[in-house]
């Protein structure tokens, strides 16, 4: 006698919470993500103003670019305490990082490269031009400073992940130094050189530079511009400047080095900070240099016989 099959109801797979969707998110810490968060606001308000027309501000009485730069700059000392207060918390993840590197493209990428355009646009644009030049411009320089702040924007992209794929740990030893003039360098060689700029023209000349010099020396930026861009994407070797000369115990030496360009920042600041960051991005290739002169002069030292 055959027995009746029941209709049983079929049991669904379950699929454990953790494999929906790809792998679990990490927690992310508050302190550190507000931070970069506020990085990344820093950035698009310093696009904001940059967009404007350059002119005095409301604030403070600056013009637009001077706002842009200060907050690109305020966006850079957040970038440089959120990983620190990352670590020292013992928060450091994953997402944090992708979180820091997407911030800086908008703060040290788009933010200083529009700054640039906007520069140059004012000066080189057609009369009473509010825009900014781009690829459809009739000026040959206008066409070409775009090209520079593209190729600017890619070099950014491109440091930035390769800083994610090459740094191993988020330990202290491993940001020592870095592979390429990281993007806050760039960006601040490039953003304290359009600061010292509209400083000189509104304190030291009154707000008019002498005849062809208020032209002539917003030629340099896209040119520095372009040099920053060639330096991120390089494999020249850069000190992480906070880890290896604030972070810790210092030495009386190492004290002054820190406290001597705090002293004469509060000074001349524009000024400071432009050299600051030149020399910061010359380092590099100066570096590189000189080991390559003692790594000849060592192989050309004739060794001594062995007695």
């Amino acid at each position: 006698m055959n027995t009746p099959i029941r209709n049983t109801p079929r049991r669904r797979l379950q699929i454990p919470r953790r494999f929906r969707g790809g792998r679990p998110l990490a927690a992310l810490a508050v302190v550190p993500a507000l931070m970069t968060l506020g990085n990344l606001i820093c950035g698009f308000a310093a696009i904001h103003y940059a967009a404007m027309p350059v002119a005095t501000s409301d604030i403070f009485g600056w013009s637009t670019l001077t706002v842009a730069g200060c907050l690109i700059f305020l966006g850079m000392f957040l970038d440089a305490l959120d990983g620190s207060v990352a670590r020292m918390t013992h928060s450091s993840s994953d997402l944090g990082a992708q979180l820091d590197s997407l911030a800086d493209m908008v703060a040290f990428g788009v933010a200083p490269a529009y700054m640039m355009l906007r520069l140059v646009s004012h000066y080189y644009g057609p009369e009473h031009y509010t825009g900014v030049l781009g690829p459809d411009a009739d000026n040959l320089y206008g066409r070409i400073t775009w090209t520079i702040a593209a190729v600017y924007i890619c070099c950014t992209a491109l440091r930035l992940a390769r800083f994610n794929v090459e740094t191993p740990s988020v330990d202290l030893h491993d940001h020592k130094w870095f592979r390429g003039l990281p993007s806050p360098g760039a960006a601040g060689c490039v953003t304290s050189l359009i600061l010292l700029h509209q400083h000189l023209l509104a304190k030291q000349y009154g707000g008019e530079f002498p005849q062809g010099i208020e032209k002539g020396s917003s030629l340099c930026i896209p040119l520095v511009t372009l040099v920053a861009a060639m330096g991120m994407v390089s494999t020249m070797r850069y000190p992480h400047l906070i880890n290896r000369w604030v972070a810790g115990r210092k030495d009386f030496r190492g004290l002054v080095r820190i406290v001597i360009p705090v002293v004469i920042a509060l000074w001349w600041l524009q000024v400071a900070l432009a050299v600051c960051f030149v020399a910061y991005a010359i380092s590099g290739p100066c570096g590189a240099m000189i080991r390559s002169i003692r790594r000849q002069s060592r192989v050309a030292e004739p060794h001594e016989p062995v007695a």
